[in-house]
């Protein structure tokens, strides 16, 4: 299975993209390099827990992601509430985000019950 054909990974490539535009003029450097490394972490853990070969490795790479995009949610939060980020792209975010974790959680319960049948 190819990563770039996922929908998972796709949401998530454009939700990193997202990040770093809306935060390309931020001059809070320590806020915006987290917030961005974070957002970076979760398409790229989707992609090599999926490009490896056991399921053990899948899942665990699949989990690291899925706690990249709890951080991205919460940096999101404070970054909206302290005023460096806009009210309707954090809202958008969430949203996208609640999407993206909820898809994560669908894949890991598939590659677990596929591993307790093969």
């Amino acid at each position: 299975m190819k990563f770039q054909k996922l929908e998972l990974w796709q949401l998530s490539y454009q939700l990193s993209c997202s990040i770093y535009i809306e935060t390309k003029e931020l001059r809070d450097w320590g806020f915006k390099d987290q917030i961005t490394r974070s957002g970076l972490s979760v398409p790229s853990n989707i992609a090599e827990g999926i490009e490896r070969q056991g399921a053990k490795e899948q899942v665990q790479f699949l989990y690291i992601a899925k706690a990249s995009l709890a951080e991205v949610m919460t940096q999101a939060m404070i970054g909206k509430d302290i005023g460096y980020l806009e009210a309707g792209f954090v809202d958008e975010l969430l949203t996208k985000s609640e999407r993206v974790s909820a898809m994560l959680a669908g894949l890991i319960k598939s590659i677990k019950a596929r591993n307790l049948t093969s």
